[in-house]
């Protein structure tokens, strides 16, 4: 029988939020997959774990994966770390999750930390509705598209970065997204814990002083619905009735339906805009 693939969270600072059953789990699993062995020894060895490891990291993810999936087909059970947190959470095990589904290798999630949920819920901002979009781009072209449609997104956002890029993201944060509600937050279930409540501005100003240190998660306030509302009115405001009508004929709208999209939108009565469409004049 083939082998699994059990994804392990381990901690993103605290060693208390390593879970009994990922702990017993690596002890019984054949080779444990780590992103980083020389950072991984120390939490095995803190747990008195002696389970035989191998390294799976961003540069050998392709290759590594097929030598893994290779050991599982022969019946070996391994386990994925990485060097905090979840993995395949802006993390290359998300290869290693694609190729076992692929080739019929059962994966299943051990759950635990994760540095991306710990500071949405200390955030103070809105969970209902969020998106994860880990570190941003490096490529100046994918940022700036990554940036613009960040600017329409009403979903509180959440990022990933490093302490010498801080500054740099803010600033393009602020020239995307304007002044929105934004919280800091490092040093997550450590002893010096810091979450910090702000605006983007208000980020910008304090790290213009203090040297940025440690990982940060960004928690960015969404665009409001009725920020997107106004907008949407402005640029309704800007055609003409038979160029409303076309965009939502263009998307498929019959024209009886789309006659009532765009008297919704206009604040006015489906008739008027039949009279204005059939020789009447717009009120």
């Amino acid at each position: 029988m083939a082998g699994k693939l059990y994804l392990c969270a381990t901690p993103i600072g605290n060693l208390e939020d390593m879970t009994p059953r990922v702990i017993e789990t690596l002890k019984q699993v054949d080779v444990i997959a780590a992103e980083d062995t020389r950072n991984s020894i120390k939490l095995l060895n803190h747990f008195d774990i002696h389970t035989p490891m191998t390294s799976y990291h961003e540069y050998n993810k392709v290759e590594k994966a097929r030598q893994l999936v290779g050991q599982m087909q022969n019946g070996q059970n391994i386990a994925l770390i990485t060097d905090a947190g979840t993995p395949a959470i802006s993390d290359p095990g998300e290869v290693l999750v694609q190729m076992c589904q692929q080739n019929g290798i059962t994966v299943t999630s051990l759950p635990g930390p994760a540095a991306c949920i710990t500071a949405l819920t200390l955030s103070g901002l809105s969970t209902r509705r969020f998106c994860f979009e880990g570190f941003l781009p490096s490529d100046k072209k994918e940022k700036r598209e990554v940036l613009e449609e960040l600017s329409r997104e009403s979903r509180t956002m959440i990022l990933y970065e490093a302490p010498h890029h801080l500054v740099r993201t803010l600033e393009e944060l602020q020239g995307a997204l304007g002044d929105r509600k934004i919280t800091l937050c490092r040093e997550l279930t450590k002893r010096f814990e810091t979450v910090i409540p702000t605006t983007i501005s208000g980020a910008l100003a304090y790290y213009q002083e203090e040297e940025p240190r440690g990982e940060y998660v960004l928690v960015v306030e969404g665009k409001s619905l009725q920020e997107k509302r106004q907008e949407a009115i402005a640029s309704w405001q800007s055609m003409s009735i038979e160029e409303h009508m076309a965009y939502y004929e263009n998307q498929g709208m019959d024209s009886k339906s789309a006659m009532k999209t765009v008297a919704k939108d206009r604040g006015v009565g489906k008739r008027e805009i039949y009279q204005y469409l059939h020789g009447g004049t717009e009120e």
